[in-house]
């Protein structure tokens, strides 16, 4: 071993004793501070607990323990004091008290305990109820849950004191209005004298939901660095539990769970969906973090972004009422020269228009808008850029949604009708040379020629003009707005609340019958909807089964799947899905059966196939393309090396 080797092994060895020793002594001060505020809350709760006096006392010693507890409360006061200063005694033990303060579209109330937000009353909307009964509007969080608190520590002689701001009463200065409107609630925790932490909520009335829903949320440092411990972080923990707001537990659970986005991206992050608990540790930088239902949701946004997040969410019984606890634990970096915070919260739905114009306290986009789930790749695409515009397009003159649903099915067929027609005369083309095909199966009968066979079969196509994948065109032009519809109906929440017929709740299931029992995989309730989208689909399957089993022979084998087995499947999977989902699924097989039958009408059998001998006739005599002879000449190598193989 060299010298320069030598060398690096003793300071490698040196730096890592250093460490492990100042890694101990930090150690140590913890403990001894962890064991300073146990050994507080522990003389508060003696001080807190009632004396009782002996079963024989005197009426003197009666008196005895009524002083003693006195004194006990004395001593514990004087070492509260003593531990914490005047000023954090006296906000320990202060009486909390409860406000509201609204605008147009929510209700916010506060209390001093924290100086928290514990509950938010959304005006516009209502809990889901049968027809008619639907007047409780929406709680955001279970306020007896909410929880919303700063952790540091403060400097005592010595000592560091750990601070949790849960634990003790803020005062609430007097509301104030400022020149656009917007109510400013400021409360504040006195530290020492001349130094206290200070939040300040800013709620706006600007008519424009995207500001409106919005609470501006700003903590203040005032005169606290030479009160503060040294630290680099400020630990920030955020926990509520939710209602249950809409018809279905398993359906509503299913699209609620806790999301978060990291600084620059444009995309979002969750924890996923779970009947039980999740969580998951993030130890990089996060810009928001969103408590997220299936239709509203609670979001704290920090432009500077959070250091670190530790997330976790637990699902409540289904017959609790409630649906999911959420916490969050999260950290802010901290100097001797922070002044302060700038966040922010959002209390409202979870509405693609509004979402898309929320900012954060400086002006910065922050893709909230992708807490509605829209799909992935082209599936987004086409709801962002082609499903909601017209969608929200229509609902400015109409007011029925099942009707806005049929406008939007009539569209779409519309828009694919020359790909449906052109794939209807591709089947028919296939049809009418079905007796070629046979003769060509009967003159290669044996594995070895199933590359003549194929080029035969190839040159048959391109003699007659039939493109063997024009019949699919059309199921893939429709497979993207379909998927796209898939995830739009459940995600929409302008559905929700949207009676029809005899649905009371198109972002919901429809129910005609409720079950005394639960069938696995299907539920309690009969939804019709459903019922009619798998009787739709059967006649759908059944009738192009009919039209390409006797043009391709190898759909035969398919037919139970694709007849039978699929609308039954089909049924069980959405008997608990969106109404209008199921609507919108019903409505377009009932068109592209009708769209078939005319196209149907209006092709002549015996025209398309005097066109197709007079198309055999022109190519038969014309020159071979580039590709022809390139497909050909690789049909010739694959028989080769099949018969080089043989041998």
């Amino acid at each position: 071993m060299d010298k320069k080797s030598i060398i690096g092994i003793a300071v490698v060895a040196v730096l890592f004793l250093g460490f492990a020793y100042i890694n101990s002594k930090q150690q140590k001060e913890y403990l001894e501070q962890k064991e300073a505020y146990e050994a507080y809350q522990d003389s508060v709760a003696r001080a807190t607990r009632p004396a009782v006096p002996a079963a024989d006392s005197t009426a003197i010693g009666e008196a005895q323990p009524a002083v003693s507890a006195e004194e006990a409360a004395a001593a514990v006061r004087e070492r509260q004091v003593e531990t914490l200063g005047e000023s954090l005694a006296m906000a320990r033990e202060a009486e909390s008290e409860e406000f509201t303060v609204e605008n147009d579209v929510m209700s916010v109330r506060f209390s001093t305990r924290g100086g928290q937000i514990t509950g938010v009353t959304l005006k516009d909307y209502t809990k889901y109820a049968p027809r008619g009964e639907r007047d409780q509007q929406i709680e955001l969080m279970d306020p007896a849950t909410a929880r919303f608190g700063l952790s540091f520590y403060v400097k005592n002689g010595l000592r560091n004191i750990p601070v949790n701001t849960l634990d003790y009463v803020f005062t609430a200065e007097p509301e104030t209005t400022t020149a656009d409107g917007a109510k400013c609630i400021a409360m504040r925790l006195p530290i020492a004298a001349e130094s206290y932490l200070e939040y300040r909520y800013t709620i706006y009335n600007t008519e424009s939901p995207e500001r409106d829903y919005l609470v501006n949320f700003d903590v203040r440092l005032v005169n606290m660095a030479r009160e503060m411990a040294n630290q680099t972080q400020i630990q920030i923990d955020w926990a509520n539990t939710t209602y249950q707001n809409e018809k279905g537990f398993q359906n509503e659970n299913m699209y609620t769970t806790l999301a978060y986005r990291f600084p620059g991206e444009t995309s979002i992050e969750e924890l996923g969906m779970s009947d039980g608990a999740k969580s998951k540790n993030i130890s990089t930088q996060v810009s928001w973090v969103a408590f997220k239902q299936q239709f509203f949701s609670a979001v704290f946004i920090a432009p500077e972004n959070v250091s670190y997040a530790n997330l976790a969410f637990d699902t409540a019984a289904p017959e609790s009422s409630l649906l999911k606890t959420f916490t969050a634990q999260m950290g802010v970096p901290y100097t001797a020269q922070t002044e302060g915070y700038d966040f922010a919260f959002y209390f409202g739905p979870n509405k693609y228009s509004i979402l898309k114009k929320v900012d954060d306290p400086k002006g910065a986009e922050i893709h909230l808008e992708r807490l509605v789930p829209l799909g992935w790749g082209i599936f987004g695409w086409v709801n962002r850029w082609c499903v909601i515009p017209v969608f929200d397009f229509l609902r400015n003159y109409i007011a029925s949604f099942g009707i806005i649903i049929l406008i939007l099915v009539l569209l779409v067929k519309l828009v694919i009708s020359p790909l449906t027609y052109k794939s209807y005369v591709s089947m028919a083309k296939m049809r009418l040379i079905k007796p070629q095909v046979d003769e060509l199966n009967k003159k290669y009968p044996k594995r070895e020629d199933a590359a003549k066979k194929q080029q035969a079969t190839m040159e048959l196509y391109k003699k007659a003009g039939i493109n063997p994948m024009g019949g699919c065109i059309p199921m893939l032009i429709q497979m993207p707005i379909l998927i796209a519809m898939f995830r739009f109906f459940p995600a929409s929440i302008e559905l929700r609340e949207q009676p029809f017929l005899w649905a009371d709740d198109l972002s919901s299931y429809d129910s005609v019958l409720n079950l005394p029992f639960s069938i696995p995989f299907y539920g309690d309730h009969v939804s019709l909807f459903a019922l009619l989208m798998a009787v739709s689909l059967f006649g759908y399957s059944y009738f192009s089964y009919q039209q390409t089993a006797s043009s391709q022979p190898q759909m035969a084998g398919m037919k139970f799947m694709m007849v039978y087995m699929m609308p039954i499947m089909m049924l069980f999977w959405f008997n608990s899905y969106s109404s209008g989902l199921c609507y919108y699924y019903l409505l377009s097989n009932l068109f592209t059966i009708g769209q078939t039958l005319v196209i149907r009408r209006m092709v002549d059998d015996q025209k398309i196939h005097a066109i197709m001998q007079a198309n055999a006739a022109k190519k038969s005599k014309g020159k071979k393309s580039k590709f022809q002879q390139r497909y050909e000449e690789l049909m010739r190598q694959q028989e080769a090396q099949q018969r080089s193989k043989k041998k």
